[in-house]
């Protein structure tokens, strides 16, 4: 067996009174508590085993919420994109609100990418009266250093895409 460290430790249930005369002195009893000294320090140990592991999966959720909220920002580009074409009266103004939409809409989300928006604006040549919608497509690469942990080389795609009806009853 180990050594074992003992320490004094006083218990709740008091010995019978002695009385002297009127006054009552009450004994307390001490009992010994006892630990092994080979259990001292496993606190220490299970922090330094399980805190990497722990960080490390923070550091993952982090970078999966970050990931979500640029995926989520490239769609609502798209979707600003979309309306702002939508709204348009020529192919050449859609594309150009389009554009300028969906940049806007990343700078204010903080992205740091140059979008590649495309707009499928033929519908907008469609006779009134006849039903048609414009489709824009937003394509971001971002720096996994923006994303994750700064100086990560790398970068991912992200893409969003959204269609928006044309009033069928506006001139064109």
């Amino acid at each position: 067996m180990g050594l074992v460290a003992c320490s004094p430790a006083h218990t709740t249930n008091p010995m019978p009174p002695r009385t002297r005369g009127m006054s009552v002195t009450w004994r307390v009893a001490v009992k010994p508590t006892c630990s092994r000294s080979s259990d001292r320090g496993n606190a220490t140990l299970e922090t330094a085993i399980l805190a990497p592991g722990l960080l490390l999966l923070i550091a993952v959720l982090i970078g999966v919420g970050r990931t979500q909220h640029a995926h989520q920002a490239v769609e609502s580009a798209a979707r600003d994109a979309a309306r702002q074409a939508s709204i348009a009266r020529t192919p050449a103004a859609a594309t150009a609100q389009a554009t300028s939409s969906a940049h806007e809409a990343l700078r204010r989300e903080g992205l740091r990418c140059h979008p590649l928006v495309t707009v499928n604006a033929a519908p907008l040549e469609r006779p009134v009266g006849v039903p048609a919608t414009i489709t824009a497509q937003v394509i971001c690469q971002l720096p996994l250093s923006d994303l994750l942990i700064p100086g990560l080389p790398g970068s991912t795609r992200v893409e969003g895409r959204f269609s928006s009806p044309i009033d069928p009853y506006r001139g064109r």
